[in-house]
This record gives C-alpha cells, sequence and structure tokens, in this order.
C-alpha cells in the first residue's frame, strides 16, 4: 500500500507543479491541461507492461478515467512479487508459476511483454 501510494504521489506532484508554471507562463487553457496529463500519461506508459496493460491505455488520460488506471497499474507493480492476476494470451508464453513455497500459487514474469526494455521497479 505505502509503495502504491509512493508511486502516485510520485507521479501526480510533478503533474501539478508542471502544470503551475506552464499556468503562471501561459495563463489558463489547453496547454496547461495538457502539460498536466503529460507526466502521468509517461509514468502509465512507462509502467503498463509490468502490470498486464497495454502502453495505449495511457491515451485514457485524455477522457478522463486515467488516474483510477494508474492507481490499478501502480498497485499492480508494487505487488508484481505476489502477482496473482491472470496474465494477457500474448503473456502466457513469458509467465511462470512460482515455485516458492511462500508464493505458491501465484505467476512471475520473466520480462514484459510487448518488448518494453526498461528495468523493472522490483
Amino acid at each position: 500500500m505505502i509503495r502504491t501510494a509512493a508511486l502516485l504521489v510520485g507521479v501526480m506532484v510533478p503533474s501539478l507543479l508542471l502544470r503551475e508554471l506552464i499556468e503562471a507562463r501561459f495563463g489558463r487553457g489547453p496547454i496547461a491541461d495538457l502539460g498536466a496529463v503529460a507526466v502521468p500519461m509517461a509514468a502509465t506508459a512507462w509502467l503498463a507492461p509490468y502490470a498486464s496493460y497495454r502502453r495505449r491505455d495511457a491515451l485514457l488520460w485524455l477522457v478522463g478515467p486515467g488516474l483510477y488506471f494508474l492507481a490499478v497499474i501502480a498497485w499492480r507493480v508494487a505487488l508484481a512479487p505476489y502477482r496473482d492476476w491472470s496474465p494477457r494470451p500474448e503473456e502466457r508464453a513469458l509467465m511462470r508459476w512460482s515455485r516458492d513455497p511462500e508464493h505458491a500459487g501465484t505467476w512471475y514474469l520473466t520480462e514484459p511483454a510487448s518488448g518494453a526494455r526498461h528495468t523493472s521497479s522490483r
């Protein structure tokens, strides 16, 4: 829970600061609105493959439910070592069952789907 909150705060605070800076320079308007969602969209696109979401889900920031999806993605990334959600069909080849007795019945992903080449947050 603390990791999830830290991820959300770490994304939303810079987003709000960026919006304030743009509003101070250019005033209120669509530029400030797009500046406010630029940081969360980038974070959502970056973290999505680790949470069994697609990068294109970051576009949901443009229509409204972006914060909800960022919260779900942050929660899943924070709990990635204890993954209990089912994988997408294209992830099945990369998934392995955990053989650790403490984490029996959970999945672990050997590498993220969609060819993401960044390091995990674990």
